[in-house]
């Protein structure tokens, strides 16, 4: 079901080379490999040196008086309401990962030091190659809303769907404690770790424990499971999703070095939706394997039936209605993108507003910490006009200030320059997924503000640049006259202490630290004041949230 795309369109999010690799490095592969014959080895050197362990299963047969058992009306409801917004979480999350398919346990996301890729490509040496080339193509079956760098409406999906999953969890870890439920789920003895590897063993070695009626009773590696799930699983997604947030780290550095850095944040986020998949398949099939009408009843209708098909014919109903949204999640993402983008920003916009946005930025990087990587993005600019600047190292370069001010100025880099000089080392987000941290030269936006005195009516700053859009036109994007006015908020000539290069923005490449790497303009060729971003473009605020349906928050 391939979308109407222009021929731009279809260039870009349906290339001619679609092809899948996965590529890992041999040390993880040696881990991986070491992990899963040690364990299975392991149970299989118990079973054949010492026989097959008595089965903890089986004295679950009986049915103690007030012990916890059931599936109550909120159980099954909050079931199947996570298990539709974890299809979508899931989906759109591998539709972000492919924006930039690689994964790293440092800061600089240098390719060199991957330690995964979904790429057959290796980054050329020869040739100017920016992170969007980079993004690789996934089938819309599988990713939401799939296709080659599509990550605009993928976040779209994946942040409207969290905080309604981190309310449904919130809601049944409360009713979970609040009754008796929490009996079954969570451990209150050591004893179930070496009950758990019982288990292991018979499952390993294929001779299959005692199944308790699930009803009553879970095994101990079934206990285990749904706990972890529940209370490990969930929130490290939430925290780890959290430490990728620029907005965050801006204000509480220490937060992304609970795992290691940024970018090893971004790899558990993605093992952990590797385990929520693995646990689901497993989950589906035991079920089935165990008996499924009876199952079905339990999580559907919360008795415990062996002879009655409604169960089974309501869960199916209720897989097929996830599936039948998966369709309209589609359309929608290629019909409805404008729409899904208000939405998204109505919703979080304010979560963001009266909750991270009131802790002030603080500096934190020092100049050992400059990354020695930090990726290309954007279009270099192909213009007659930027390419002579450009054969005169910018020379005769003047920047434009104009629009809603008292005092339009054009500023060549000797004025600028001579205006003043801040640095900050400050670490780089691209939306896509990579970061770098780099130390950058310049000048505050504050004294040009207080140079141009914008009108009384000026609340937005627009940033024009040499370059273009990823479907042509000019690229260009803004920000409110409060965030240029804040601290970190420059226009930098300077990149790790020379000056800019072209692949990195010359000659004038802005800096505002709370942002997105998208919203920091490359390669400027004017500065406009205007009342509001509706005056410009497609009036969304800038070339992606106009053409790719990027963020519309203020602060990411």
């Amino acid at each position: 079901m391939i979308p109407h795309f222009t021929e731009a369109e279809k260039a870009v999010h349906y290339p001619e080379d679609r092809r899948f690799h996965l590529g890992m490095k041999p040390y993880m592969k040696l881990i991986l490999l070491v992990f899963l014959i040690g364990v299975i080895g392991a149970a299989w050197l118990q079973y054949l040196v010492f026989g097959l362990p008595s089965d903890p299963s089986a004295v679950l047969s009986t049915i103690t008086p007030n012990e916890a058992s059931g599936f109550p009306i909120w159980v099954n409801l909050s079931h199947w309401v996570n298990f539709f917004f974890l299809m979508l979480i899931i989906r759109s999350g591998l539709s972000i990962l492919f924006d930039h398919p690689r994964l790293y346990w440092n800061n600089s996301s240098d390719p060199e030091k991957q330690w995964i890729r979904f790429t057959p490509l290796k980054i050329p040496k020869d040739k100017f190659w920016t992170a969007k080339e980079d993004a690789r193509y996934i089938s819309p079956i599988a990713g939401l809303p799939g296709y080659k760098h599509t990550v605009g409406i993928a976040r779209v999906w994946h942040f409207l769907t969290v905080p309604f999953f981190v309310l449904n969890g919130a809601v049944f870890i409360f009713l979970l404690f609040y009754t008796n439920q929490w009996q079954r789920l969570v451990p209150v003895s050591w004893q179930i770790v070496p009950d758990a590897w019982n288990v292991f063993v018979h499952y390993a070695t294929f001779n299959f424990p005692f199944e308790p009626n699930g009803f009553y009773h879970y095994n101990a590696i079934q206990q285990l499971s749904y706990f972890g799930t529940i209370f490990i699983l969930a929130p490290l997604a939430m925290l780890t999703g959290m430490a990728m947030s620029p907005a965050i780290e801006n204000r509480f550095h220490w937060y992304p070095k609970l795992f290691g850095n940024r970018q090893s944040a971004r790899s558990i986020h993605f093992l952990v939706l590797i385990a929520f998949s693995i646990f689901i398949i497993i989950h589906i099939s035991l079920i089935a394997a165990t008996g499924l009408v009876r199952n079905m009843n339990h999580i559907v209708l919360g008795t415990d039936n062996a002879q009655s098909y409604t169960g089974l014919y309501i869960g199916i109903a209720i897989i097929l209605s996830t599936i039948a949204f998966a369709f309209l999640a589609h359309w929608l993402s290629w019909h409805k993108q404008r729409s899904l983008q208000y939405l998204q920003a109505s919703i979080n916009g304010r979560l963001w507003k009266y909750t991270i946005n009131r802790f002030k930025v603080k500096k934190n990087y020092q100049k050992k910490d400059i990354t020695s990587y930090f990726w290309l993005n954007g279009k270099e600019p192909d213009s007659a006009e930027w390419r002579n600047l450009a054969q005169n190292n910018f020379a005769d370069y003047k920047l434009k200030i104009e629009g809603l001010v008292e005092n339009p100025v054009e500023l060549s880099l000797a004025d600028l320059k001579q205006m003043g000089k801040d640095q900050n080392i400050t670490m780089h987000h691209c939306i896509q997924g990579w970061s770098g941290i780099a130390e950058w030269g310049g000048l505050p936006l504050s004294k040009i503000i207080a140079l141009v005195k914008p009108n009384p009516e000026a609340t937005t700053v627009a940033f024009f640049s040499f370059g273009e859009g990823l479907y042509g036109g000019t690229y260009y994007d803004t920000h409110t006259l409060d965030n240029c006015l804040k601290p970190d908020s420059i226009l930098a000539w300077e990149m790790n202490y020379e000056p800019l290069s072209i692949g990195h923005g010359a000659p004038l490449r802005l800096r505002v630290e709370n942002q997105l790497g998208y919203k920091m303009v490359k390669w400027i060729e004017r500065i406009e004041f205007v009342k509001s971003v509706k005056d410009l473009g497609k009036g969304f605020g800038g070339k992606n949230e106009d053409d790719e349906y990027f963020d519309l928050l203020a602060d990411s």
